[in-house]
């Protein structure tokens, strides 16, 4: 026997029938919704009635609640709250200005609005825990009773008082600017405009007394820092001091550069080195003067001598005596007495010239020797003091450093105690960067409840509820919802669905125009062309589980091999618990069991129905071991004997989960139909069933679908599982007001 690759659903879905209907019979097309869309509007359906029921109670209970709050009033204060803090004082503040980063600016900000600190400030100002008209406004019974308990009782009542000003508080930032409503909620409009209103001045205080509190604790800190300062650049100055007095060095003049650095300028030692070397330049200069005119040696006509007084005053006299002896040599001998008395003279003169002379050549000599040493004493002072000069200089890298640490010291201490008058001066002015633009005003309206908005979060929330309890109950119910999940979940072919019936199922069958019929029908055409010689001789008809409507099955195929003209024989093997025998309304007190157990007369337990061409061989009583009978070779021969006479047997086999039974009948057959009642039996326990046929060597057709229940699932007739004209009369819909067909 050939098994034919049947395109079921999917494609013949797509080409046989793309036209589908709703539970109300309204067509639309399938092609028009994706599957997925599809699925979810059939799932919708099949749980229509829970959904309407979660949705109905929710907006019932929405309703109810809307109908029992008590009317709620909103008072709302709006604020600007500027990111640059007023500079009255030109002085820069405690906190720096920070650009860029306003976002975390307004953030602080905002949550600083709902801090429980504020809250309890708005408390004690308004004195909310001493009035029964604050807890009444909020539905609420003050905890600890009468205040003229314990204190414990009074923290109690506040804490309380706090938490329902928190609850109530909303902060609402305006975007794109620097503007909040602050909003606060009660049953009292006159309390929530008072709370609203008290709530913004709070926080300008609250901010005001952070600021002055910061300035504070800043000047604290800085007057100690200060006393710490003074007292290192008192000690840096001390060791100046006392580093200089021990090295002898003496400062005559120093500067401060631009930096408040100490630059050094004149020490003593300097200062005497500069005006010693000054002398020895001097000396020295007037000693190679005196040097050079001794070294050319004194004459009378030198300037030394020359410029001498006495010399001076006596060459005039000797000129005169020297003309007036001339002219008396002229007239007169030499030895005149008087031309004698005159030579006398002018021997004289020159003797005390030549005197003269030599003493300015003395004089000469005396003052270079006092000139050289004069130099040399110039030039053993200039030495020791560059000596003592030097050693200064080695001392005053540690003077320098003790100097510049003073200078640090100083410094420090002077840019800390500029700092510390600014933020004096910065703390007492009360400058805020808080400013109130609307003060709250006493709501005339309620802020609440809103029927309308209420309504729609129960709609929302019974959506939403639904929507997971559909989505759990439909991952947990494992059964085949859908027929054209077969052939992806069992990969077998759907050979048909059939739909759920209100009355008997037999009863339908006897109409040849029923939904059940032609859905029969149609499983009997495909059955037909799933082997290459037509209709299997021999079927068996079985499920995974009791009740799933195999017999009502096999008995339907049965019927519609009959109206064609065939004989069929439609035997009931569930010996263990038969039902064929009711379908038709026959007598199961002999039957096949009887046969298999030894009757040889077993042509006259075969009964005739009122069915065209349909015999039935009911099961019989009960044996002890069906699988035993059914495991003999007397089934098979039966079967060949039977064959003779009719033109297709049906066999309607036991479950095959927990019974034997089964399996053993697909082996004397040619093939079997899997029937599968929708939404009944898990997944698994379907695919243990066919494996257990597997392994027993049973050929299987395909799956047939039973009790689909169209107008729950909103398949509609005609789904396209391969059937273009649907169960009925192809696109036909029975219109509501009457019997009359009309054509799609």
């Amino acid at each position: 026997m050939s098994n034919m690759n049947i395109p079921y659903p999917a494609e013949l879905a797509a080409e046989a029938s793309p036209a589908m209907t709703d539970e109300r019979g309204t067509f639309f097309d399938a092609r028009s919704l994706p599957p997925v869309l599809i699925q979810y509007w059939q799932t919708v359906v099949r749980w229509r009635l829970l959904i309407a029921g979660i949705i109905g109670g929710c907006l019932a209970i929405g309703l109810i609640a809307t109908l029992l709050m008590a009317p709620l009033y909103t008072a709302t204060t709006k604020l600007e709250i500027s990111r640059e803090q007023k500079n009255v004082t030109n002085v820069e503040g405690l906190i720096p200005e920070q650009r860029g980063r306003d976002l975390e600016f307004y953030a602080t900000q905002h949550a600083l609005l709902k801090a429980e600190s504020l809250a309890e400030r708005v408390a004690r100002r308004l004195k909310l825990a001493t009035r029964e008209d604050f807890f009444t406004a909020h539905g609420a019974r003050p905890a600890g009773g009468d205040l003229a308990g314990t204190g414990f009782m009074q923290k109690e009542r506040e804490r309380q008082v706090v938490g329902m000003l928190l609850h109530n508080i909303e902060v609402t930032p305006i975007r794109t600017s620097s503007l909040v409503d602050v909003e606060y909620t009660s049953r009292s409009p006159a309390l929530s405009a008072e709370i609203a209103n008290a709530w913004a001045q709070e926080f300008i205080g609250a901010t005001m007394d952070r600021q002055f509190a910061s300035t504070a604790d800043a000047r604290h800190f800085l007057e100690g820092r200060l006393d710490d300062l003074r007292a290192k650049v008192e000690q840096s100055e001390r060791d100046v001091v006392t580093y200089a007095s021990a090295k002898d060095i003496v400062m005559l003049d120093t500067v401060r550069d631009a930096d408040g650095k100490t630059q050094l300028q004149r020490t003593l030692a300097s200062s005497d080195l500069e005006a010693l070397n000054q002398a020895l330049i001097a000396a020295r200069a007037e000693r190679i003067a005196v040097q050079s005119k001794l070294a050319a040696g004194a004459s009378e006509n030198s300037p030394e001598v020359l410029g001498d007084n006495v010399i001076a005053s006596l060459r005039p006299r000797r000129a005169e005596i020297a003309a007036e002896y001339a002219r008396l040599v002229t007239q007169f001998e030499p030895g005149y007495p008087a031309a004698q008395a005159l030579r006398n003279q002018l021997d004289s003169i020159d003797t005390a010239i030549a005197h003269e002379v030599a003493h300015v050549n003395a004089s000469s000599r005396q003052a270079y020797a006092q000139a050289l040493t004069r130099e040399k004493e110039l030039e053993g002072r200039v030495l020791a003091l560059k000596a003592q000069l030097d050693r200064q200089h080695r001392d005053t890298i540690q003077y320098n450093i003790y100097q510049r640490e003073a200078d640090t010291n100083r410094q420090l201490y002077d840019a800390l105690l500029q700092r510390y008058k600014e933020i004096g001066v910065a703390g007492t002015v009360g400058a805020s960067n808080i400013a109130v633009v609307d003060v709250a005003k006493v709501p005339s309206a309620p802020s609440a409840p809103h029927l309308l908005v209420n309504l729609a979060i129960a709609l929302l929330v019974g959506l939403g509820l639904a929507a997971v309890t559909v989505f759990g109950l439909e991952q947990v119910d494992e059964g085949i919802r859908n027929p054209a999940d077969v052939e992806q979940l069992l990969k077998l072919p759907l050979l048909g669905n059939v739909p759920l019936e209100a009355e008997e199922p037999h009863i339908k069958l006897g109409d040849p125009k029923s939904h059940l019929s032609e859905a029969y029908f149609s499983v009997r055409t495909t059955l037909a062309l799933a082997t290459s010689q037509g209709f299997p001789k021999t079927l068996m008809v079985t499920s995974a589980q009791p009740g799933e409507g195999k017999s009502v099955t096999s008995l339907a195929l049965a019927v519609t091999i009959g109206r064609a003209g065939k004989r069929v024989l439609l035997i009931d093997a569930d010996m263990r618990s038969p039902s064929v025998h009711k379908l038709v309304h026959g007598d199961n007190a002999k039957g096949l069991s009887n046969i298999l157990a030894g009757e040889e007369d077993y042509a006259s337990l075969i009964v005739e129905t009122d069915m065209k061409g349909v015999s039935v061989l009911p099961a019989g009583p009960n044996p002890p071991s069906a699988a035993e009978l059914l495991s003999t070779d007397r089934f098979d021969h039966l079967l060949a004997d039977f064959m003779t006479r009719f033109d297709h047997i049906v066999i309607d086999s036991p479950p095959v989960i927990g019974i034997a039974d089964a399996p053993l009948l697909g082996r004397a057959v040619e093939g079997c139909v899997f029937v599968i009642e929708a939404e009944r039996v898990p997944i698994r326990t379907i695919r243990s069933a066919l494996q257990r046929l597997l392994v027993g060597r049973s050929h299987v057709y395909g799956v047939v679908v039973t009790k689909v229940d169209y107008g729950r699932h909103g398949y509609g007739y005609g789904y396209g599982y391969g059937y273009g004209y649907g169960y009925g009369y192809g696109h036909d819909v029975v219109e509501a007001g009457g019997g009359k067909a009309k054509a799609a």
